[in-house]
């Protein structure tokens, strides 16, 4: 039994509704950008007169939207979002779904390690949101070359699928560790999204009162942002090395709880 080629398999249609999702949001997005555009009504006018809250809840930062990469920095965080979803319910629901399948008993009655096991499982997730981030790149890259009339845009747009992959990362682990630690494990998606969106509004909160910027560390939303990323001189690097911490160590909390906890059959 393969079991890394077993977890891709089963979860091949998600990933395929994820990968469609992406996609049809870089199109709408770009196509929106088309249509104002073309408009010839002056596109950063249109934001002055929103308030400070509206700009931070829509995620709208330092974008020269009149650019095909501004808009698509705008775009970003919205598609960041859905892939760390993706992230963190996948890490979450590869490590129960034995339990929530009842399948428990036959994957370990096999002469498998459960060292074996979480290693593919997790192999199998890394796969998975590596080609969503595949996706989301060459979606990206394709649509805002269509429309950037000559700009440079392949280092923009990798850098920022760069720091995406990184949160995807994260995510990942955040939801398989949670479902590791956790006696019902069926419920870690929906506490590792809860997680997710919670250090989501935590950045958002940061956007509104600058008083509270020392919060960035708690929210991954604010270490690889669009317009520091894009504009600001690349990653920096407390967050990079922050983020590498972090994934470092829910991975070990979900081998070591994952060997530890009472598989329920």
């Amino acid at each position: 039994m393969n079991i890394f080629l077993k977890e891709l398999k089963s979860h091949r249609k998600s990933l395929l509704f994820w990968s469609i999702g992406i996609f049809l949001m870089v199109v709408s997005g770009m196509f929106k950008y088309e249509s104002l555009s073309s408009s010839g009504q002056p596109m950063n006018e249109m934001l002055t007169g929103m308030p400070k809250s509206m700009l931070a809840v829509l995620g709208i930062g330092e974008f020269d939207i009149s650019t095909a990469t501004g808009y698509y920095g705008l775009l970003f965080i919205y598609l960041l979002l859905m892939a760390t979803i993706h992230a963190a319910m996948l890490g979450a629901t590869i490590i129960a779904k034995e339990e929530r399948d009842k399948t428990t008993e036959f994957l370990f009655v096999k002469p498998v390690s459960r060292n074996r096991i979480i290693t593919a499982k997790l192999l199998a997730a890394f796969s998975n949101i590596l080609i969503l981030n595949l996706v989301t790149f060459v979606s990206s890259l394709a649509l805002v070359r269509k429309y950037s009339n000559g700009e440079v845009v392949t280092g923009d747009i990798a850098m920022t699928m760069t720091g995406m992959f990184i949160l995807q990362l994260l995510f990942l682990v955040i939801g398989s560790s949670l479902a590791a630690v956790k006696k019902k494990s069926k419920t870690a998606a929906s506490l590792a999204t809860g997680v997710l969106l919670l250090t989501y509004l935590i950045s958002v909160a940061i956007d509104l009162n600058e008083n509270i910027e020392g919060l960035k560390y708690l929210s991954p939303f604010k270490y690889f942002e669009a317009k520091n990323v894009m504009y600001g001189g690349g990653f920096e690097f407390t967050f990079v090395l922050l983020s590498g911490f972090l994934i470092t160590v829910l991975t070990v909390v979900t081998f070591v709880f994952y060997k530890k906890r009472d598989l329920n059959v």
